[in-house]
């Protein structure tokens, strides 16, 4: 049997996939076609250690768009939790299924997971990477602004998962990215070395936008963090994005936050509902970048597919 094709991290598409992907997913959205069902009679189990808003209701409708199912198991609804070691737990559900997303803590979770899996496995979402999402802010400059190739993202705030999958995906689709995090809360060090020089460091949001073609931002504290919500909002108080911070950007920069946004703190009200936001076209795809994603994992014939876009 092969070894079915997993998407752990950014670095598991090609430079060539990643923009393959990013037009099938606009194209998906734009040519919306009710009778084509590639994943007809399919099973995606959809295990979540964490609990989604945007993750459970992007896969569950991009399936059932697609002819399939979606399975939604809780940390109630599997052994997971219970003692069950992660190996046995991979190869009982790819048994029965034919995709598996998981959203958990540790991205240790998810790599197990593939090595034991006889089916694709999708990282919905680890403490380390968060691709799906990056699979949509990508699709998301590229509808509006054209290639990102060359461009300037700013990264500001927390030195988090996003944080993370926006050093990989200027890696992968070669954008420069200016950095902006408060003292101990920087990006993995390993991580940022592999990138080499495409990553530089600022002290404050405004020296990291200036000359920048996106800016974005995400939560000062993430899920399962909110005990530490009152240190991080002293630690990152200078570290709001305001219109100041969008008017040091070149002057068509977008802002992108992943959601949910809390206005007032990582970012102004100002800024989350003014004209170079697209926070929510950059939500409404990732449905269509993950039904790009699912046509590609889980459809066997998808180098047809998607080799009448290159």
């Amino acid at each position: 049997m092969m070894n079915p094709r997993h998407f752990i991290t950014l670095f598991d598409l090609s430079s060539e996939e990643f923009r393959t992907l990013i037009q099938r997913a606009i194209q998906l959205k734009t040519e919306r076609n009710i009778d084509y069902q590639p994943l007809k009679g399919k099973v995606l189990a959809m295990i979540f250690e964490k609990s989604s808003t945007r993750t459970r209701i992007s896969f569950e409708t991009g399936m059932a768009q697609f002819g399939g199912t979606a399975l939604f198991l809780s940390p109630r609804d599997t052994q997971l939790g219970r003692g069950e070691p992660l190996e046995d737990s991979a190869r009982v559900i790819s048994s029965m299924v034919d995709g598996i997303m998981l959203r958990t803590h540790l991205h240790q979770t998810v790599v197990t997971f593939a090595e034991h899996s006889r089916v694709p496995v999708i990282n919905g979402l680890t403490d380390i990477y968060h691709p799906c999402q990056l699979l949509a802010d990508m699709q998301t400059y590229v509808e509006l602004r054209g290639d990102i190739a060359g461009k300037t993202v700013a990264w500001v705030g927390d030195g988090n998962n996003m944080c993370h999958t926006y050093i990989q995906a200027a890696m992968v689709l070669d954008f420069k990215l200016n950095i902006a995090c408060p003292k101990n809360y920087s990006p993995d060090a390993s991580i940022v070395a592999a990138a080499g020089n495409r990553i530089q460091f600022f002290d404050t949001p405004n020296a990291a936008a200036k000359n920048a073609d996106l800016i974005v931002t995400d939560v000062w504290a993430s899920m399962g963090q909110e005990q530490e919500q009152s240190l991080r909002v002293t630690a990152f108080k200078e570290y709001q994005i305001t219109q100041t911070t969008m008017d040091a950007a070149n002057p068509d920069a977008l802002f992108m936050h992943c959601l949910p946004a809390h206005r007032g703190e990582e970012a102004s009200a100002e800024v989350i509902d003014g004209a170079q936001s697209v926070i929510f076209q950059e939500a409404e795809n990732r449905l269509h970048a993950q039904k790009a994603l699912l046509e590609l994992l889980l459809c066997p014939n998808h180098t047809k597919i998607t080799s009448t876009l290159l």
